[in-house]
């Protein structure tokens, strides 16, 4: 985030539907509009996200679309391939073949729910993150994650454990900005982890307590994502300059409300 003096995670989830029409005509839309919003926002954003669902969806065309957008963004710009990903044994040693390896992602989203041995094979990449999931922002986290345990609510059980399997350093979490109140709970509990913020834009996560209570002691370690707000900014012929003025917008917020150590 000091490059480029952000908190701004620009979520990569694009959707054919909704990319601006002429477009269409590319021979790889996918990856002209990618290529449009990354030219248009690099120097804004500490990192991209690019959700896996959302390339999956289309088949080959879409995977071969991810891998090029993964080639092309600059490589000292961070990216988190949002996969959500946490199975058992030789199935989540090839995941993370298949993120860290094919696609030569930096950091990755991992689901805690089979325990430490589905997230070993991922965390042993060193210089790799594994941005596992702490307190989604969806309804649905009070289902589990807002359970109580022996007095304590689940998600607190998740941010210790991952504090104890940070044994390489190279462990985040995943917090919803729709529950501010428990990321600044979180945040005490690990003051030195970085921490992927979704939730701000399209699900209204209120900006200043995320920045606030998400950010460590220096006013560092918070990824703050937004998707839908900047990509579809417009759907005209200027929707790469829209995009660059709707993320320098969230960028100076966050800055706003920003420590500074």
């Amino acid at each position: 985030s000091s490059k480029n003096n952000s908190l701004l995670c620009v979520g990569l989830d694009t959707e054919l539907e909704k990319i601006p029409k002429f477009l269409l005509q590319e021979k790889d839309p996918i990856f002209a509009f990618n290529q449009a919003i990354i030219d248009s926002t690099l120097d804004l954003v500490c990192a991209y996200k690019p959700n896996l669902a959302f390339y999956e969806a289309y088949g080959i065309k879409g995977l071969e679309a991810l891998k090029i957008t993964c080639e092309y963004i600059p490589k000292d710009i961070p990216i988190i391939l949002d996969a959500k990903r946490g199975d058992i044994g030789n199935t989540s040693k090839m995941y993370a073949k298949a993120i860290f390896e094919e696609f030569k992602a930096d950091g990755v989203t991992l689901s805690p729910y089979l325990g430490e041995d589905s997230l070993s094979p991922f965390l042993e990449y060193e210089d790799k993150c594994g941005f596992i999931l702490c307190l989604t922002s969806n309804a649905g986290a009070k289902d589990f994650q807002l359970l109580n345990f022996e007095g304590k609510p689940l998600y607190k059980i998740v941010a210790e454990k991952v504090l104890s399997w940070n044994k390489k350093g190279n462990c985040g979490l995943v917090v919803g900005a729709t529950y501010p109140e428990q990321l600044k709970e979180i945040r005490e509990i690990a003051p030195d982890l970085p921490i992927l913020i979704p939730g701000v834009g399209a699900q209204k996560g209120d900006v200043e307590l995320t920045v606030k209570y998400g950010t460590d002691k220096n006013g560092e370690l918070a990824i703050i994502n937004s998707s839908r707000g900047i990509l579809y900014a417009s759907s005209e012929k200027d929707f790469a300059q829209a995009s660059r003025e709707e993320a320098k917008k969230l960028r100076e917020l966050f800055n706003l409300y920003r420590k500074k150590g």
